[in-house]
């Protein structure tokens, strides 16, 4: 009995081992004028099941929670739901203040910026408009590994992170001042030293830096994003 059990645990491990893992994208698009306006793109995973749906979760739980407000903080369900509670809230403004012109907005866009053995990266631009001076436009990257699904963070990516900070500091003074001119990079953290990315992204091109309004100067700089070639960036990261 327990020499049939070994050898059925060793067909299950040689099973997994050699199990082809298979993961594409199909774009999904959501799009409505009922109320507010609503367009949302992007990428969904197909293929592996587990691995697919943990990534469509976290990509699914995001945009959930870019078009969330409320104060129950929702970052679960489905995106259907996020798009009809989204619709309710500007329905119960506009009965609150039928006089008022304000049309919410939500624009989502993501694409599948650059896949490899070792990682798939996933960028998604929010814009948010529900009132106010402007609208709020966010960009984050998502970073998977192929063969898990697994959200990795930027710990997991970096395998030198004093070096790869000291080249995109010193790139990032050159794009500042090549826009802005010669504005103190301390400045651009609102007096703190610099800071990384809160994500970074992959392109056939090599590692994206961006960073969005607020989160680096003012917001009148608007996102600043450039790409370092992974030829300069390679010995400081873990994948690529």
């Amino acid at each position: 009995m327990k020499k049939t059990s070994l050898i059925i645990i060793i067909l299950t491990l040689v099973y997994s081992c050699n199990k082809e893992v298979t993961i594409d994208f199909i774009e999904q698009q959501i799009e409505t004028s009922q109320s507010a306006e609503i367009s949302i793109v992007y990428p969904k995973a197909e293929g592996t099941e587990d691995i697919a749906n943990r990534i469509n979760t976290s990509i699914q739980n995001y945009i959930v929670k870019q078009i969330n407000f409320s104060e129950d903080s929702q970052t679960k369900g489905s995106i259907d739901d996020a798009v009809a509670k989204f619709n309710y809230e500007f329905s119960s403004f506009k009965n609150e203040f039928p006089n008022d012109a304000q049309q919410w907005e939500a624009f989502i866009d993501g694409e599948v910026t650059y896949r490899s053995p070792e990682i798939i990266s996933i960028a998604i631009n929010s814009y948010l408009d529900t009132g106010g001076a402007h609208g709020n436009t966010t960009v984050r990257f998502f970073n998977f590994d192929p063969q898990t699904g697994k959200l990795l963070t930027k710990k997991e990516l970096i395998s030198n992170t004093e070096k790869l900070s000291k080249l995109i500091e010193h790139k990032l003074i050159d794009e500042v001042k090549s826009k802005s001119g010669n504005e103190p990079v301390e400045d651009l953290f609102f007096g703190k030293d610099f800071q990384l990315p809160e994500s970074l992204g992959y392109s056939d091109e090599g590692l994206i830096i961006l960073y969005n309004p607020y989160e680096i100067a003012s917001y009148a700089q608007g996102i600043i994003e450039f790409t370092i070639p992974f030829e300069e960036v390679n010995s400081f990261l873990n994948r690529s």
